[in-house]
């Protein structure tokens, strides 16, 4: 087995107070391994989507501990938490979340530049990320001269430039037709068996789901299901987008 790369144990999320009050989470235990491809499903409401918020590191649990390489997460200054995201997680969303006057170069550039990197490195960085989604030659287009394929094939570039341990997707194929989504699962699963990234995905589209090495099923704030997948979905990615139309 892989080296255990995330722990929860007894993770609690709790909003409001009194009558208004609201557990998210309900006492969580989990455990991802590095290496892993692992589909978060559940009903809306059942708190998958904030269990990946504690993972990203863009929110913190009520209770319990959240470990991530055996450092204790929930312990951290806010500072802290934000330089474990920039130096380990990168991060896809459902609507892309790209800046739309900007080239597709400059989009995957901007972690780098949160970070500090110089423009040489910078370039370099962005050029190879692209490379490796299929979008060598597409780097001065902006999303709005890309299709919707290309547009998230740009947000994995982004979220892999820094070269992270984890990518978190939040839905990557929601906004994507089938095909579409289908290439970009092929390609996150690539990413993760090709370059060893962990990929925690939330879903709510089974066939997606099946790309992933584990499914764990939310429900009401607990995990009602963890279970292996023995035959994910297996794919060649299509890293030819030339003949996508915007």
């Amino acid at each position: 087995m892989s080296d255990l790369l995330i722990q929860l144990r007894g993770v609690t999320k709790r909003y409001g107070s009194g009558a208004a009050e609201l557990m998210a989470l309900k006492g969580i235990d989990l455990d991802i391994h590095a290496g892993e491809f692992v589909a978060i499903m559940g009903p809306s409401g059942s708190g998958k989507s904030t269990a990946m918020n504690i993972l990203g590191c863009l929110d913190t649990p009520t209770g319990g501990e959240y470990l991530f390489k055996r450092a204790h997460v929930e312990a951290l200054t806010r500072d802290q938490r934000a330089r474990l995201r920039r130096r380990f997680l990168g991060f896809v969303f459902q609507g892309f979340n790209l800046l739309a006057r900007t080239s597709a170069q400059e989009n995957v550039e901007l972690p780098l530049l949160y970070r500090g990197d110089s423009a040489s490195v910078r370039r370099a960085a962005a050029a190879k990320a692209l490379q490796a989604v299929g979008l060598g030659g597409w780097e001065h287009h902006t999303p709005a001269e890309l299709s919707g394929g290309q547009q998230q094939r740009v947000a994995i570039a982004r979220a892999i430039v820094t070269e992270p341990a984890v990518v978190l997707a939040d839905e990557p194929t929601g906004n994507l037709d089938t095909q579409r989504s289908h290439e970009i699962m092929s390609l996150l699963m690539a990413l993760n068996q090709d370059h060893g990234i962990t990929v925690l995905m939330v879903t709510h589209e089974p066939d997606m789901a099946a790309y992933a090495h584990r499914m764990v099923h939310f429900i009401d704030g607990s995990i009602a299901k963890d279970v292996p997948n023995p035959h994910p979905t297996t794919a060649t990615p299509d890293l030819s987008p030339l003949a996508e139309t915007t």
